[in-house]
């Protein structure tokens, strides 16, 4: 049936597990300046570390059979105009009547596994005064077990889609959503469609909104020129500001790069493991607050790509779409996902995020019911701290109606 849900395993075949460690023995690693720390990439003594870890010591089946233990599925999905997909996601249905449907969208360079640590609390809180949430993972189309599109335009709006149709085959007609990076932008591009019929909130963890305009946002405007030129931004926010063209400036190389010539970064990154692994942990360091990255947590990590269904090179394609998109009644631009939605929505910001702005710019977009900054913390938000994350769910969330949202 074309409407089937699939039980699915993840199941790497021994020749394929056989083949990446023959491709990190054999791996020519380039040289290297003296003294130039991380400023350059990922230092080659972390890659030469790394790359002998995964080729010697780390045990994808064990990764594999400690993942296998989550309810993993897969189901085919289509958007307009592009061919059916072979969708893959976790779907934690909680024992609660009154659970909330929670769709989480992961980004690049992540994937479904960020939403592991925060399945459990989530679904099955200790404490039953707190609200609990049917929870669903999915991969992005071109990520982990995902099919990709073969067809170009396939954006923000069509992974959007896919997702809102896939909520509806779970029988979830009323839902909110999560997401930061790609998430935060799909979960826009859904909010412009499906708000507020079917998506009743929006929790989002990166600050990917405009800076206001005196002719489309005049009260938020006039407080900016009020904090910059009379009372001064505050530390907060001044900190923000320099993260955040620290980025502009230093740390999104990759953006142009995968948004302009996707096929040419494809050729390395899916031929060389070790060129895979530079390329993804320079961003798990950078874009961390100091997080202790395990081996063993940075091998399956990466390995999640280099096993994924479609091959590393898919994952980038995303970037050309978004990029190049241009606004049809089908395709949203970034301008677009940047407008007012009629949904409610909840922001956490990260100090180590990539992107930090003040949050009242953020009411521009939605009805902010729930604004939180915290002093730890960065852009993969649920693998760093999922203890804070699931807690701003907790309380932007009430346990009653379904899709109820708590404003504080």
């Amino acid at each position: 049936m074309a409407d089937e849900i699939k039980p699915f395993k993840i199941a790497i075949p021994d020749a394929g597990l056989e083949d990446l460690r023959e491709r990190l023995r054999r791996t020519r690693f380039p040289d290297e300046l003296e003294d130039v720390g991380n400023t350059m990439g990922t230092p080659l003594k972390d890659a030469k570390r790394l790359a002998t870890y995964w080729a010697e010591k780390y045990d994808w089946r064990a990764a594999e059979a400690k993942l296998n233990e989550l309810p993993h599925f897969t189901t085919v999905l289509q958007a307009e105009g592009f061919e059916p997909l072979d969708v893959h996601f976790i779907h934690v249905r909680s024992t609660r009547k009154d659970a909330i449907p929670l769709l989480f969208v992961h980004g690049w360079p992540g994937s479904f596994l960020e939403a592991t640590k925060i399945l459990g609390p989530l679904s099955e809180p200790s404490d039953a005064s707190q609200p609990a949430f049917h929870v669903v993972a999915p991969s992005l189309p071109g990520y982990g077990f995902s099919q990709a599109s073969r067809k170009p335009g396939f954006s923000a709006d069509q992974h959007g889609e896919v997702f809102h149709k896939l909520m509806l085959r779970l029988d979830y007609e009323e839902y909110a959503t999560q997401g930061g990076d790609w998430g935060f932008l799909i979960t826009r591009a859904m909010g412009r469609r499906y708000a507020p019929r079917y998506i009743k909130a929006q929790h989002l963890n990166l600050d990917h909104y405009p800076q206001p305009s005196l002719m489309r946002n005049p009260l938020t405007f006039l407080r900016t020129m009020f904090s910059a030129l009379v009372a001064g931004f505050s530390e907060r926010d001044k900190k923000g500001f320099e993260r955040s063209k620290w980025f502009r400036d230093e740390g999104s190389a990759y953006h142009m790069l995968q948004g302009t010539k996707p096929q040419t970064l494809g050729y390395g990154l899916t031929d060389s493991p070790v060129a895979l692994l530079a390329w993804i942990y320079e961003k798990l360091v950078d874009w961390t607050d100091e997080y202790p990255w395990t081996e063993d947590e940075v091998c399956t990590w990466i390995s999640i790509y280099w096993f994924s269904k479609a091959g590393p090179r898919a994952a980038h394609q995303l970037y050309y779409e978004v990029k190049h998109a241009k606004a049809t009644d089908r395709t949203s631009t970034i301008e677009q996902l940047g407008e007012w939605q009629d949904v409610k929505v909840g922001l956490a910001h990260f100090p180590k995020d990539v992107l930090i702005l003040p949050g009242w710019w953020a009411h521009v977009i939605g009805n902010v019911v729930l604004d939180k900054y915290h002093d730890k913390g960065g852009h993969f938000a649920a693998w760093e701290c999922p203890d804070v994350l699931v807690g701003d769910l907790r309380e932007m969330f009430t346990g009653g109606a379904k899709g109820a949202v708590k404003i504080p």
